[in-house]
């Protein structure tokens, strides 16, 4: 027998219950709040010097919340470094107090567009500029700047990414009003004032933000940008735009160095013009609609040659997209896109050498290279006597770097990369030439490792520079006069995280490898103008950034800053938690992280929800230290978010890499769950038997792919925009790793040919106007899924580009999706 309980106890047992339960009204607050509250809450920790010459920079540092310094690094002669304020503060807070008539607080200076030139400092301070030298402030007589309007021919139609802020003055020189616009990055307005005639509007911006000014007559529009030579109240003056003079035409074609001779086409072939005479004489005459000569002229040092490009059309595929319900009509919109998929046939563009008193000179062989990847792109040695250019054959299994002689055409072939499964020519690319000793640097994998070699054009000699179970992932400085090259590599040490970025040099003879950063993190770094010293930006993270001074050998001259991120914890963070383990095959090591809410109570447990993406380009947790938003925002409604980057993903092991070979279905899911068993053994709080997984793009298809192979341990999944069927998707990505032409394997690896199997609670997210993955794709499997008469959720979001999932309406129904099925709750956000 149970007897009731009396109503005021009742509502706050009941509201007791709610607090305790994950997915409560208190966790979706947090999770609403947490950008806001965690913003600009880490201090010391983005220090950006500006060099005043080779041997001093300064920089500005935050220091609290609205606190910074304004600091001078020197160095002397005997190698010592020195950090000290670039001025006194207090000082400077009293004069410019003086000069403002308002208190200046010395702790947040309003200091803006510094300069410091030799020891002598200028400034903007609240719209007005100074200077100060040995210490005595002067006010500095600067004439705002008049911002010009864009042509109308080179005006953007949407803005950039935000640069710098400033403040523009917008000005209405005409004699009726006119309205003002900011276009954002979707190309969508919003008004920000009406200016009468011979109004002032000042309005904080940003470069590369995209200002409209429409008078009240109509007309054309009158265009505004900062650029990065805007400074605070620069005009923008609102006139009429002038009609632009047109610019007398020029001779068509592409002229030689010498001058002798221009090149140009008609009717598909290839023409040239001698300079002196006017005579003209056609250079090829086999051009066609289908075997186009291109007005893609490069000429050779000496102007005794010139390579031309020869385009036979591929299929030109099209996608149709359709804007359902565009905002200025009521009628849908349809739009088309060019864009190859995997086996089509590819538009070919092939070099062809020519002397333009003789005509072609066929390249020897030239069969060989009529199947490239990506179109061909020469380089002439200094003297003329050759070029070369690198062949990625389609299907990335054959890579060359080919020299030809350009006196008669023959080829030679300096280097040569051939695998079974693909050569990772979309990313790892680096390739120097070195005209003082001819040679060339370039990254293979041939020693199952990305490595650096040096090939001697002369002797044909090929020497590794590097070698090791680690990886080179990009140059940074090659010095011809030293014979050194400095790189970034991955790797290096046992200890740490493979991934972390170390700072390297090498010899040209492959002697000398120098490992010059030091700490344990990943490396950013920056040199002086004269490369005797560096800044190097480390961080993990769980550690933010340190900020430190060395000299071109490594050697640490002085820490300039450490990060700070107390207030952020404080202000409701939870510092993330790296963790390793092996993998599906028992030994080798996989790396992630794991993200807990803000109140995390180890008593308890927790739904798990696995951040993915496994796209084989790059690796994909994050290794530098950020506030990581999004994965906290997860977090914060009750989940342990984790990521991880399993086998198939870039940056380790060709053999690491490899497990994606015509299999981008398996994602590195075994390793991924091997890794979330091993954290649990460790952490009871981890309930995995609810486990979930979102994603977008390559992600998507992840997502679903772990509910088709692995339901047994995945759950749920929300996937958004995903490349579900690598033959729908663009052509370089997916042949990259599946290879071609196109085979049984591309089926295999779809999600649509597995549909049948889903269990678990699917949401399926995309956008109308997708043109980065086609959204037929993800519509495919709706298909897949109504046919096998399977439960699931799917969202098309009108006016949604990719990766419509990360706008704030559709990253909340993911959220909303994840709770209602991992927690068994409906969602709680407060209005």
């Amino acid at each position: 027998m149970s007897l009731p309980l009396p109503r005021a106890v009742a509502a706050t047992f009941f509201l007791v219950a709610d607090l305790l339960a994950q997915g409560s009204a208190p966790d979706f607050e947090r999770a609403n709040t947490l950008e806001a509250r965690t913003r600009d809450r880490v201090y010391r920790f983005d220090v950006r010097p500006q060099w005043i010459d080779s041997r001093r920079c300064w920089y500005r540092v935050e220091t609290g919340y609205g606190r910074s310094e304004f600091l001078r690094v020197s160095i002397d002669d005997s190698g010592r470094a020195r950090r000290e304020p670039l001025f006194d503060a207090n000082e400077l807070a009293s004069q410019l107090s003086a000069a403002l008539g308002t208190k200046i607080d010395p702790v947040a200076l309003p200091l803006a567009n510094v300069e410091v030139e030799g020891d002598s400092i200028r400034f903007r301070a609240n719209g007005r500029s100074f200077q100060l030298d040995s210490g005595k402030l002067s006010p500095r007589q600067v004439a705002p700047r008049r911002l010009e309007p864009l042509r109308s021919d080179r005006r953007p139609t949407r803005s950039r990414n935000g640069g710098a802020n400033v403040r523009i003055v917008f000005v209405n020189d005409l004699d009726e009003p006119v309205t003002l616009d900011w276009i954002d990055g979707s190309g969508v307005a919003t008004r920000y004032s009406t200016l009468e005639p011979g109004g002032r509007f000042g309005q904080n911006t940003y470069v590369g933000h995209l200002w409209i000014a429409q008078r009240a007559s109509g007309g054309e529009p009158i265009a505004f940008m900062a650029r990065r030579e805007t400074q605070d109240d620069d005009e923008a003056h609102i006139v009429v735009p002038s009609a632009r003079t047109p610019e007398p035409p020029k001779p068509p074609g592409v002229t030689s160095p010498d001058g002798a001779f221009r090149v140009f086409t008609r009717d598909h072939d290839l023409y040239a013009v001698e300079t002196a005479t006017g005579n003209e004489r056609r250079l090829t005459s086999d051009g066609s609609p289908t075997h186009e000569y291109r007005d893609r002229i490069e000429w050779s040092p000496d102007s005794q040659r010139f390579v031309g490009y020869v385009l036979t059309p591929g299929d030109r595929r099209e996608i149709t997209l359709v804007e359902s319900s565009p905002r200025d009509q009521l009628q849908p919109k349809t739009r088309t896109v060019r864009y190859d998929k995997p086996g089509d046939r590819l538009d070919t563009e092939l070099p062809v050498l020519i002397d333009p008193r003789a005509g072609v000179i066929p390249i020897e062989s030239a069969e060989r290279f009529a199947n490239p990847t990506f179109g061909i792109d020469i380089r002439f040695d200094p003297n003329g006597k050759h070029f070369t250019f690198d062949y990625d054959e389609r299907g990335h299994t054959r890579w060359q770097v080919v020299e030809v002689d350009t006196s008669n055409g023959a080829t030679r072939t300096l280097f040569e990369d051939v695998t079974d499964t693909f050569l990772d020519s979309t990313q790892k690319t680096i390739l120097t030439h070195l005209d003082r000793d001819r040679s060339l640097l370039l990254d293979s994998e041939r020693s199952g490792w990305n490595h650096l070699y040096r090939v001697d054009r002369d002797s044909g000699e090929i020497r590794a520079l590097t070698e090791g179970e680690f990886v080179v992932r990009r140059l940074v400085h090659v010095d011809e006069e030293r014979r050194t090259v400095e790189f970034m590599a991955m790797g290096l040490r046992k200890d740490e995280d493979p991934y972390h970025e170390h700072l390297c040099r090498v010899n040209f003879d492959g002697t000398g490898f120098v490992r010059l950063t030091e700490g344990d993190g990943t490396h950013e770094v920056e040199f002086s103008p004269d490369r005797s010293c560096f800044i190097d930006r480390w961080s993990r993270v769980d550690l933010p950034t340190i900020t430190e001074l060395r000299d071109r050998d490594g050697k640490l001259l002085l820490e300039l800053e450490r990060g700070d991120a107390s207030d952020l914890v404080a202000a409701g963070w939870s510092l993330p938690e790296r963790f390793h383990a092996t993998g599906r095959d028992g030994t080798t090591a996989i790396h992630g992280l794991i993200v807990k809410p803000s109140n995390f109570d180890p008593k308890k447990t927790y739904p798990v929800v696995e951040k993915i993406y496994a796209g084989p380009h790059d690796y994909h947790v994050p290794k530098g230290f950020s506030r990581l938003v999004q994965e906290h925002e997860y977090a914060e409604l009750g989940f342990i978010v984790v990521m991880i980057d399993g086998m198939g993903t870039n940056w380790r092991s060709k053999a690491f890499h490899d497990v994606c070979f015509r299999n981008l279905k398996d994602a590195g899911l075994p390793d991924r769950i091997a890794w979330i068993r091993a954290a649990a053994q460790t952490r009871p709080y981890l309930d995995l038997s609810r486990v979930g997984i979102f994603g977008g793009s390559a992600g998507g298809q992840n997502a679903v792919a772990a509910l088709l192979h692995h339901g047994d341990f995945y759950r749920v999944a929300a996937a958004d925009c995903g490349c579900h069927d690598n033959r729908m998707d663009k052509t370089w990505w997916n042949e990259a790793w599946m290879g071609y032409p196109v085979g049984p394997w591309y089926a295999e690896n779809s999600n649509v040919t597995h549909a049948g199997k889903l269990t678990g609670k699917l949401l399926l997210v995309v956008g109308e106007l997708d043109d980065n993955v086609d959204p037929s794709s993800t519509l495919q499997v709706v298909d897949a899924l109504i046919r096998a008469d399977k439960d699931f959720d799917f969202l098309l979001v009108p006016g949604a580009g990719h990766g419509a999932a990360e706008s704030p309406y559709g990253n909340r129904r993911r959220m909303d999706f994840l709770v209602r099925h991992l927690h068994g709750v409906e969602p709680r956000w407060v209005p």
